[in-house]
């Protein structure tokens, strides 16, 4: 399927976990029309090529499990660049792990940096939006945080947490002129998945993944969902009753350990 081209961005575009994967490719095509793009990930060598790029693309390192970090960060940004019109926070880490094998450093690890990672950057971005009277949050999250599922512990829930936020800020956000966008991808082909043992239907490649996502952002959806069919199969499962829902698991999904 062709993807159209998103509208243009204007203005500031700060993106978090840039350094590879959807928020890579998301700088790349975001930099073709907006003012300035702020890109930020732990890597800043990945960083630096990326910025190399593109002229209007500027790499700011952080770790957003820092808070501290991450203000510092932004102030960075808004005094070299300006006022942040819109901030795609993507940041995100993943491991394989089922419950007979829990891992609570890395299970505490994913929250500081997929679900605090976000709360730490809105701490500084809210003010400054509500201020302005304007702004864009979008948040990436994951079908994974639709319901719960085998060998995600530390990281579905990270992802439930960010769709409850979302649902949070809109309701809270948009009558104060800020807009709220939710990002919910399935499987996409990026260094973070590539070394997963099991089938993923309905992959993509994150540069279709981010022609997605653009395409969402111009026509203005709260939720944008890909891959269409894959997403689907996972919005039923959302609200198929407990019973069902647990059945087509262990039936399909996971063979309990012995």
């Amino acid at each position: 399927m062709i993807v159209p081209e998103a509208a243009p961005f204007e203005g500031h575009v700060w993106i978090t976990g840039a350094s590879s994967g959807i928020g890579r490719e998301l700088a790349r095509r975001v930099a073709r029309t907006a003012a300035h793009v702020s890109v930020s990930a732990r890597s800043l060598d990945k960083l630096r090529s990326l910025a190399d790029e593109c002229r209007n693309i500027s790499a700011h390192p952080v770790d957003v499990a820092d808070a501290d970090a991450v203000r510092g960060v932004l102030e960075q940004i808004r005094s070299g660049h300006g006022d942040i019109d819109t901030a795609i926070l993507n940041a995100g880490i993943w491991r394989l792990m089922d419950a007979v094998d829990l891992d609570a450093d890395f299970a505490r690890a994913a929250m500081l940096v997929n679900y605090l990672g976000v709360v730490n950057a809105l701490s500084v971005l809210i003010p400054a939006m509500r201020a302005r009277g304007r702004g864009h949050i979008v948040i990436v999250a994951s079908v994974a945080g639709y319901r719960g599922l085998p060998k995600s512990i530390s990281y579905g829930p990270t992802k439930a947490a960010l769709i409850n936020l979302a649902e949070t800020l809109r309701c809270e956000l948009e009558p104060l002129g800020i807009r709220v966008t939710l990002v919910n991808p399935g499987f996409v082909d990026t260094p973070m998945t590539q070394s997963n043992p099991f089938p993923m239907p309905g992959i993509v490649s994150a540069d279709a993944a981010a022609a997605t996502i653009l395409e969402g952002l111009r026509a203005r959806r709260y939720e944008i969902v890909f891959p269409t069919w894959f997403a689907a199969a996972m919005k039923i499962l959302r609200i198929v009753p407990n019973g069902a829902y647990f059945w087509l698991v262990r039936t399909f999904l996971h063979k309990p350990s012995q």
